[in-house]
C-alpha cells in the first residue's frame, strides 16, 4: 500500500529535528503525532515555530517519546512504499528518529512523491508531467498547513486526482 508521510521540524537548519510526524495511507486512514525531542534534540528557531504553530513547551507536554513514534512508523510502514513531497528533507528528520530511537536510520526509505504521481499517471492521455499540474491545480483549494496529517493528505489528494483525471471512461 502507498502511504504519504509528512514531518514537521524544529527548524530547516542542518542540526534540525522532528517535531510532528503525519501518515496518510491510500485508503485514506492516516494519523500523526507530536515527538518529544530526545535530550540531545536542542536546537530551536522561532520562525519555523511560527510557521507550524507547535511549541517546545507543548512538545515537552504532548509530545510521545522518540522511541514508541519510531517503533509505530517502522510497524506500520513495513511491506509497504512510503513517499514524501520533500524526500532530502523528510528522509533527514526520519533517519534522526530512527537514530535516537537506536534503529539503523535507513529501516525505512523514503520516495518522492512525484513517482507515486507519475505511476498513477502512466496510461494519462497526453504527457503525465500536463495530467499532474492538473492534477496539482485541483487540488490548490487545500492550503499547505505546515502540519503534517494536512499536508501528508494533501498530497494523497494530488494522487487521488492524477488517478481520477487517468481514469478510462
Amino acid at each position: 500500500m502507498l502511504v504519504f508521510l509528512d514531518f514537521e521540524a524544529s527548524s530547516l537548519s542542518k542540526v534540525s529535528y522532528p517535531i510532528e510526524v503525519g501518515w496518510v495511507f491510500e485508503d485514506g486512514r492516516g494519523e500523526s503525532c507530536l515527538i518529544r525531542p530526545a535530550p540531545d534534540w536542542i536546537e530551536w528557531d522561532a520562525a519555523a515555530e511560527a510557521t507550524h504553530r507547535i511549541s517546545r513547551e507543548q512538545l515537552a507536554s504532548e509530545g510521545v517519546p522518540v522511541g514508541i513514534v519510531c517503533e509505530r512508523v517502522v510497524r506500520l510502514f513495513d511491506d509497504n512504499r512510503v513517499f514524501a513531497s520533500a524526500p532530502s528533507w523528510d528522509g533527514h528528520w526520519l533517519s534522526m528518529l530512527l537514530r535516537a530511537a537506536g534503529r539503523p536510520r535507513h529501516l525505512v526509505r523514503l520516495t518522492d512523491t512525484e513517482v507515486a504521481f507519475l505511476e498513477a499517471a502512466h496510461d494519462a492521455p497526453g504527457e503525465a508531467a500536463d495530467t499532474i499540474a492538473v492534477a496539482r491545480r485541483e487540488v490548490e483549494r487545500i492550503p499547505v498547513a505546515h502540519r503534517a496529517l494536512a499536508d501528508a493528505r494533501r498530497e494523497r489528494e494530488i494522487w487521488l486526482a492524477v488517478r481520477r483525471l487517468c481514469a478510462r471512461p
